[in-house]
């Protein structure tokens, strides 16, 4: 991908929010596979030098098929664990190629045009399953942490049907200080039809002769790691409209939030840069650790009990050393900064897990029902409190649109599968009706008539953004006859009164309200608690219709939202339309 910022790409016409601006397109080179011998970084430049056909008069040149090697800076790095891939990677592959002349720059090049240009290739869960380097249609699009594309992946076994012929055509054309580059340097009769395609597609409206532009990173991410996490990659430095702001955009402030305060409860000032670095870095260390705790010991009940009270109760340090000298410190997350979010994905995974597990082992008691039950409950407390946190972020950055969708879609699926799915309920719910007596049709929302049926003809529409409005109101209206029954016993989720509203939250985290009873160690030991008060609330089938119906909602909304990112090809648009489809038949 350009780094140089000397090549861009432009629509050259006029092109609205939510339509393909490229047909699909092959790679150049890819690896797919793992292999014992070859790294898929070493495998994709090997495949790229195959496709030479000749080499070039300069190899030192800054490109290579017109894509940027950055070999030069590449190779200037400070990082010893760059220069050491590179030639060692450029050495092996000159042996593979039987090139024993010593002279290996062109190897090198090759490798660091792969390390600067390659994207990870996802499959249709959303998983890496390789990498791939495009040419220049794609490649020349630039970065920016505001892009107004997104792109997707076509894997080989994928058909694709354009909902229009205006889709087919390649919408944008090169611009830049170099000339328009031809693929003279691929060996004559190339063909590149295989491999996973890409499609590059508007999520936002774009005039003619703007910039198309693509997110390299984390869109989620606070500035400071975006730009480490670009520069370690890319050895370049964003300024980008959201990275130049001054002061720092809405989002991003937020992202990185914290208060620091010492444990007598003096405030530390928020200017000292140096301490505010210090607390972030140890907080994404704190989170980064117990994380991998979680993966390799398999601990997830740790993990709950960990992140709770860091949520909680802040990360206390002691000793840390600071303009004001040595204290003992309590660094406390932001509910909506960027080490939050990474948390509430972690705990809604680790208490599924723990709710899976209790049901697999545990004797068939009520006890042992009514704590997995609680889990099943937090768990989809935490993927609603995700959706809703990033959905606020993505009001104020419609870049983030993506990370919305894909959030909003998991609040769904975790909601209805409790509500309609979960056995557990009619152990504890009043005597009433059953769910096979109640339709989803007779308990449907006026406000935004759900229609399964024209799903993506709503999608569509030019009233898309009233029908998001309408379907957003739903979810504030039912998350407010739910959200108590759901955080019910959870200490740390009874402190957000409502996950759907962030709009009070003032620009400290002190003025963010808490209305929970603390543990006085701030662990999750609410789960012992929660079983001596089960008779404190008693479940209703209402309840479980509206827990149903809110993930019902949360799928639209998120559908919405990826049909305008993917398309309506897309597998992850599919997928939900196919959750809504079962669930409309599992009600007749």
């Amino acid at each position: 991908m350009e780094t140089e910022m000397e090549m861009k790409m432009v629509a050259n016409e006029d092109i609205e929010e939510g339509e393909d601006i490229t047909p699909p397109l092959s790679p150049l080179s890819y690896s797919l596979q793992n292999s014992s011998l070859f790294s898929a970084d070493l495998r994709v430049a090997l495949r790229l030098l195959s496709l030479l056909q000749s080499p070039p008069s300069t190899c030192s040149q800054p490109r290579l098929f017109g894509l940027l090697t950055n070999r030069d800076k590449l190779l200037s790095s400070e990082e010893p664990d760059v220069l050491l891939k590179i030639r060692d990677g450029a050495q092996e592959m000159a042996k593979a190629r039987g090139n024993f002349s010593g002279d290996i720059v062109l190897e090198e090049a090759a490798l660091c045009l792969v390390i600067t240009n390659a994207v990870e290739v996802q499959d249709k869960s959303g998983r890496s399953s390789g990498i791939a380097v495009y040419d220049k249609e794609f490649s020349w699009i630039n970065h920016s942490c505001s892009p107004n594309a997104c792109y997707r992946f076509l894997l080989p076994e994928t058909n694709y049907t354009a909902s229009s012929q205006c889709q087919l055509k390649m919408r944008i054309v090169p611009r830049g200080k170099i000339g328009v580059c031809s693929s003279s340097e691929l060996a004559q009769g190339c063909e590149r039809n295989d491999g996973p395609r890409i499609i590059v597609r508007s999520i936002k409206p774009i005039k003619k002769g703007n910039e198309v532009t693509v997110g390299y990173t984390d869109l989620l991410q606070h500035k400071a790691m975006r730009q480490a996490e670009l520069w370690s990659k890319y050895q370049f430095v964003c300024c980008c409209r959201r990275c130049t702001a001054s002061p720092l955009t809405y989002v991003d402030r937020l992202l990185e939030e914290i208060s620091v305060s010492n444990m007598e409860s003096v405030s530390i000032s928020s200017d000292d840069n140096f301490l505010m670095d210090e607390a972030n870095q140890k907080l994404n260390d704190y989170m980064d650790e117990v994380i991998s705790q979680y993966l390799l010991a398999d601990n997830p009940e740790s993990c709950c009990k960990k992140l709770e009270n860091m949520l909680m109760q802040g990360l206390q340090v002691e000793q840390l050393e600071s303009k004001a000298g040595k204290l003992q410190l309590n660094f406390r997350l932001h509910p909506l900064n960027y080490v939050s979010l990474n948390a509430y994905t972690t705990l809604a995974s680790a208490y599924k897990i723990r709710s899976i597990n209790l049901l697999s082992l545990c004797s068939d008691t009520d006890e042992c029902h009514w704590e997995a039950f609680n889990m099943s409950k937090t768990s989809a407390a935490y993927s609603l409190l995700l959706a809703s946190a990033t959905d606020h972020l993505f009001q104020s950055e419609s870049s983030l649109i993506a990370s919305a969708a894909n959030f909003w879609v998991s609040a769904g699926e975790s909601l209805l599968t409790l509500g309609r799915r979960s056995s557990l309920w009619n152990l504890f719910v009043k005597p009433g009706l059953s769910m096979s007596e109640i339709s989803l049709q007779e308990s449907k929302c006026r406000k935004c008539s759900l229609q399964v049926d024209s799903f993506i003809l709503q999608a569509q529409s030019a009233s898309l953004k009233n029908i998001l409005n309408k379907l957003h109101d739903c979810i504030s209206n039912l998350t407010g006859k739910v959200w108590s029954s759901l955080i019910h016993g959870c200490h740390f989720l009874q402190t957000i009164q409502d996950p759907t509203d962030f709009s009070s939250i003032d620009k400290s985290i002190s003025d963010f309200s808490l209305h929970s009873n603390k543990t006085n160690d701030g662990s999750s030991s609410w789960m012992e608690e929660s079983i001596s008060k089960k008779k404190e609330h008693q479940y209703t089938n209402e309840e479980r219709v509206n827990v149903s119906l809110l993930g019902v909602h949360c799928l639209f909304y998120g559908g919405y939202l990826a049909n305008i990112c993917y398309g309506e090809d897309s597998h992850l648009t599919c997928h939900i339309k196919n959750v809504l489809y079962d669930e409309e038949k599992s009600v007749h």
